[in-house]
């Protein structure tokens, strides 16, 4: 009896949804729905591939590798250590009006971001401007925690290895050089700018790094990163900011500039240019490459030809499959509904 009546205390409501009585619909998949339909997805896909693949092809972009690894290079004099502070020039044309607004990207190639103690090595609390932080950093920064008893701000491998090369760009109009005014305002991401990283509320910003040394591998402190802009300095300049949001592949290139103002807010013009070089980033000790890249966007992004080719490919098997099953039903159906 006392069996009987656990059994009914376990039993689930008498309701149609505990029960499984709700009404249910279940698609009668047929020939004359499933071949229409993937007929119907692959033209879709293609037509949706065709312009992807069109819109990718009509954006421009100019890669230039400085790395000097050959002799012929302009930059090859800077690839030896003892060569400090060194500067090369690269020469190129421009056949065409290379449509505006032109992003520069600076790039580099074997270079793993993505390595877990070196991706987490930084402090975010010190990032985000916790005096607490700047005189005892976290230990995932080590080796780059302290130099003797200063602690290093910002500390770790991410900060220590930020990329410092720089660049001008020229324009040679008529045998003179015209400087192209680069625009490096608002190229790193909004929530970095203004909520994950910040700086102390120390005014002025070089006392908050009192009793403070700057990464081995920098040339200047954190709060002097842009002499000519006093706003963007410390933990929120905007090339340190582009640079701590790490890359999720070992050959990715980084915004470094916008070319939008003057003369060249409708794109770079046909003709001569001149770029200079600031080589300062050492990369052959890992077998790495440097390059600059100059690109335009469109309503899809950046050139990426894939994804209208993979659109193109899933598309076109569609199709096929379509004109397979049908060649199947023709052949295994028709007959037996005559």
């Amino acid at each position: 009896m006392v069996k009987e009546v656990k059994e009914l205390a376990n039993r689930p409501d008498n309701t149609a949804y505990t029960q499984q009585r709700l009404p249910a619909w279940q698609p009668m998949l047929s020939a004359g729905i499933v071949i229409p339909g993937f007929v119907i997805i692959g033209l879709v896909f293609i037509g949706i591939g065709v312009a992807l693949f069109v819109t990718s092809q009509s954006i421009q972009v100019l890669e230039l590798d400085y790395t000097g690894v050959e002799q012929t290079s302009p930059c090859f004099k800077c690839t030896e250590q003892t060569n400090k502070n060194c500067v090369c020039q690269m020469d190129f044309d421009i056949n065409t009006l290379f449509k505006g607004p032109v992003f520069f990207y600076y790039g580099l190639s074997n270079y793993f971001q993505n390595q877990r103690k070196y991706g987490v090595s930084k402090d975010d609390n010190q990032l985000s401007g916790d005096l607490d932080a700047f005189t005892d950093p976290t230990d995932s920064c080590s080796p780059y925690q302290k130099v003797g008893d200063k602690p290093i701000v910002p500390c770790g491998a991410v900060a220590n290895s930020m990329f410092n090369d720089t660049f001008k760009l020229f324009q040679i109009v008529n045998g003179n050089r015209k400087q192209v005014p680069l625009d490096g305002k608002g190229i790193a991401w909004w929530s970095d700018y203004n909520i994950k990283y910040r700086n102390p509320s120390v005014t002025p910003l070089k006392n908050a790094f009192n009793s403070t040394v700057k990464p081995p591998s920098w040339p200047r402190p954190a709060y002097e990163l842009d002499t000519s802009d006093p706003s963007n300095n410390g933990f929120i300049n905007q090339d340190f900011l582009v640079w701590m949001r790490t890359a999720a592949l070992p050959d990715f290139r980084k915004l470094y500039r916008r070319i939008t103002e003057g003369d060249y807010a409708q794109g770079l013009p046909a003709g001569n240019y001149t770029l200079e070089i600031a080589y300062n980033y050492p990369v052959l000790s890992f077998d790495g490459r440097k390059k600059v890249v100059f690109s335009n966007v469109s309503w899809m992004g950046g050139k990426n030809e894939f994804l209208g080719i993979a659109y193109l490919v899933i598309g076109s098997l569609c199709v096929l499959m379509s004109i397979v099953m049908l060649i199947v039903y023709a052949k295994f159906k028709f007959p037996e509904e005559d």
